[in-house]
């Protein structure tokens, strides 16, 4: 069933009584080509893709809980390919490229919106990183423009541009990217893989993997054991317990990322601004509540919920940006886990283990990559090559000295 304006019409006039799910609750088979453990963006991602390009359709999302109810849903919805470094800008470039055709592609409303990104720069040489990262950007086939303070005043007025210590100075800005709706795009990515035979089992966790002789044979879950020809960890901040169960220890740590979104508002923010002198970020929902975040809470946890100092650092650093701000009422936050690499970059890798693959240590660039990093690990499950804008995102970088070093969020943030 293919969704249109002239079906929503006929639905509409006929009681709705044509609608059916939109994806369906199968019980687990016992064996499929490829097992992808986790039903976030990245893991539906990965089946969509799998299914759709590379026709690979003996495929299983096998996920703990419901569709959306892990980071996919936690996040603060913003797309952008704003990175520096040639190891991860040509992969954001890709993901923030099929987001501009995400929707016609699977057929589902997942409210992308393009209204661009501001990085706010506050000294001399902030501004001289802004322009080394927009020429970056422009090498690699985006977008960049590099504000004056006039330049940003024209597009928000209200921001505090004469703080004594954090003065507006100007600022980059990448207008391709913007925010989607979260949620949805989990929605239409199962939707998707759905209608091509995938099998969607929720409710199934994984308990541990059947290995013999270095190979993965399968996974044995809640709803028993599943064989697999490959299976592909795709859990994010679940990482390290999910890969321990295959006596594999990550390079990374679970740390909490809180998000926080404010009363209804009428339309005051266009776009999405960062504070360029702390960790803030800001855009303003379709429903009108204001979506802002910041840094972690310095704590290994898995826990979906987090700590006060942190809320009172965001809120310090949303006035210090937009002291209008201190009149509005928070309406809810929330926390999602992080699996925070030690470099700042992922991993889209084989394992040492013949038949196990990994996908993780997103950091906070988790929900901006879903596309890409479901395009590219379907390429290294169909074909066991790594694709061209992923090579960099090997598991052993680490013990080779080929570390992405875009920003060091490890296991001690304030250390670098």
């Amino acid at each position: 069933m293919r969704y249109s304006g002239l079906r929503v019409i006929k639905e509409a006039l006929t009681g709705h009584k044509g609608w059916r799910p939109a994806w369906r609750d199968p019980e687990p088979k016992k064996s499929y080509d490829v097992v992808i453990i986790g039903g976030g963006g990245h893991g539906l991602a990965t089946a969509y893709y799998l299914s759709k390009v590379h026709k690979i359709t003996n495929v299983a999302v096998i996920e703990k809980g419901y569709i959306g109810g892990g980071n996919v849903g936690r996040n603060t919805t913003i797309i952008r390919s704003n990175y520096l470094l040639d190891g991860n800008e040509p992969f954001y470039e890709l993901s923030l490229k099929l987001w501009e055709g995400l929707e016609q592609d699977f057929n589902y409303n997942a409210m992308v919106s393009q209204r661009g990104i501001l990085n706010l720069v506050h000294t001399d040489a902030q501004r001289d990183a802004a322009r080394r990262r927009g020429n970056a950007m422009i090498l690699n086939g985006s977008d960049a423009e590099l504000l004056d303070a006039n330049g940003v005043r024209a597009m928000y007025p209200f921001l505090n541009f004469d703080n004594a210590r954090f003065p507006i100075k100007g600022g980059l800005l990448h207008r391709r990217g913007g925010t989607v709706r979260h949620d949805a795009v989990a929605w239409g990515y199962a939707r998707g893989a759905d209608m091509r035979g995938v099998d969607i089992i929720q409710n199934c966790e994984v308990t541990g993997f059947k290995i013999e002789n270095g190979k993965c044979l399968g996974v044995e879950t809640t709803k028993g054991f599943i064989g697999a020809k490959k299976v592909a960890s795709c859990v994010a901040g679940s990482s390290s317990r999910v890969m321990e169960k295959a006596g594999m220890r990550l390079p990374i740590e679970s740390h909490v990322l809180q998000a926080f979104v404010s009363e209804g508002l009428k339309p005051v923010l266009d776009g999405v601004i960062t504070f360029g002198a702390g960790h803030f970020y800001c855009s303003q929902s379709d429903k009108g509540g204001l979506v802002f975040g910041g840094d972690l809470d310095m704590y290994n946890s898995y826990a979906q919920r987090g700590n006060l100092p942190v809320v009172e650092d965001v809120m310090e650093g949303g006035m210090a940006l937009i002291p209008a701000i201190g009149r509005v009422r928070m309406l809810r936050s929330w926390g999602g886990i992080m699996d925070m690499s030690m470099d700042g970059s992922p991993f889209i890798d084989k394992t040492h283990i013949d038949g196990l693959y990994f996908n993780g240590g997103w950091c906070y660039g988790g929900f901006k990559a879903t596309p890409a990093s479901g395009w590219c690990y379907a390429h290294l499950l169909a074909t066991d090559k790594p694709h061209e804008v992923a090579t960099a995102y090997r598991l052993d970088r680490f013990r080779t000295g080929h570390m992405i070093d875009e920003k060091g969020v490890g296991p001690n943030p304030n250390l670098h």
